[in-house]
Parts: C-alpha cells; structure tokens; sequence
C-alpha cells in the first residue's frame, strides 16, 4: 500500500510532496526505494520467518502468527523513516512530508501489532484506508484536485479490498471496519495536523 500511495503522489501530484524540482527519474528511484523498504524486506522477512517456523502459514490467520512479523515490520519501517526523514538530506529537507506519510504507516503497522495481541483486526483495511486517508488529507489540505480521480479510485479499491476480506472469510466485518478506521484516521490525521 505505500508503494501505491506514493506511486500516486510522486507522479500525480509531486508537488504536494515538495518533490515537483525531481526528475521522473528520480522520483522513480525514491519510489523503488520506498517498494524496497515497505514490500520486499518486510515480504522476506514473513518469508524467513515461515521457512523457520516462527510462523505457521504466510497469510497469518492466527493471532499467534500475526504478532512476530508486524513487530519486525514496523521496526523495517522505522527504520525506513528515519531513512527518509533524518539520512536522505536533501529529501529531509525539500520533502519532509515523505517521512511524514511513511511514519504514518509505521504508527499503523504498529497499533496493528499492538490490537493483534488481542483481536484480529484487518491489516488490509488499515492499508487502505491508509492510503484513502492520505490522499483525503493531501486534496483537503492543499486543494491538489489532480488527486480526486486516484482518490475515487481507492475508494473503490478500498470497497473492492475489504468485500475480499470477508468474502474469504478471512475477517468479520467488524475487524474490516475497524482496520479501514484506524488506517484513515492516522493517516488523515497526520496529513492534516504535520503536512
């Protein structure tokens, strides 16, 4: 989902992340970093932990499943942050809002982790609404409306996703609603109180 919020923002709408002055190029390598830090390390570290037996299956339906690699995760997008936020100088300081959004998502992924030692809430519909959230936030924010298209889109993405969940019947629907709640309200929060 990050990869698909910046996808959106780096190229739709660069200038609401400070990043317009970057070449297509470039705002194509901070998106395959970002894919990087958010996707393919998370994705081989489940991997690692399945192959090990830390984790019965990869789609993590048991609690017990869940706990361990959304730990893991939100410290990889910690890590990720503040490799955005604090290393990358010159996007720290034209484009602090990056660092923003993915603490955001590291706050996500963590509260995630922190409700699934209790409950098993979505963490497909935190994803979403994560995304749905931000682009709320940034076209309330700065009246970007080259965002409203992508912003119709995954709200209907969002739809799409959670009928998914609980068609598989891999949730209730209110662990679907609660996870597209929390995804919106910290993403949208922090767009329209930091951004």
């Amino acid at each position: 989902m990050p990869t698909l919020l910046f996808g959106i923002l780096l190229f739709q709408a660069p200038n609401t992340l400070g990043v317009d002055v970057f070449s297509a190029s470039v705002r194509g390598s901070l998106l395959i970093l970002i894919f990087i830090g958010t996707f393919a390390v998370p994705s081989l570290l489940i991997y690692y932990l399945f192959r090990s037996g830390y984790v019965q299956s990869l789609y993590l339906n048991t609690l017990a499943d869940r706990r361990l690699p959304y730990f893991l995760t939100a410290i990889v997008y910690t890590v990720v942050t503040a490799f955005f936020g604090f290393r990358m100088e010159t996007i720290s300081q034209l484009a602090p809002e990056i660092a923003i959004l993915l603490g955001s998502v590291t706050v996500s992924i963590l509260l995630v982790g922190i409700i699934s030692l209790y409950w098993q809430i979505s963490a497909h519909g935190v994803g979403i609404g994560g995304v749905v959230g931000a682009i709320a936030g940034m076209v309330a924010q700065s009246g970007t409306v080259e965002l409203v298209p992508s912003l119709a889109i995954v709200i209907a993405l969002a739809g799409l996703v959670l009928s998914a969940r609980l068609h598989l019947n891999a949730h209730t629907t209110a662990q679907t609603t609660a996870g597209l709640l929390l995804g919106l309200l910290v993403s949208l929060t922090a767009v329209l109180w930091l951004v």
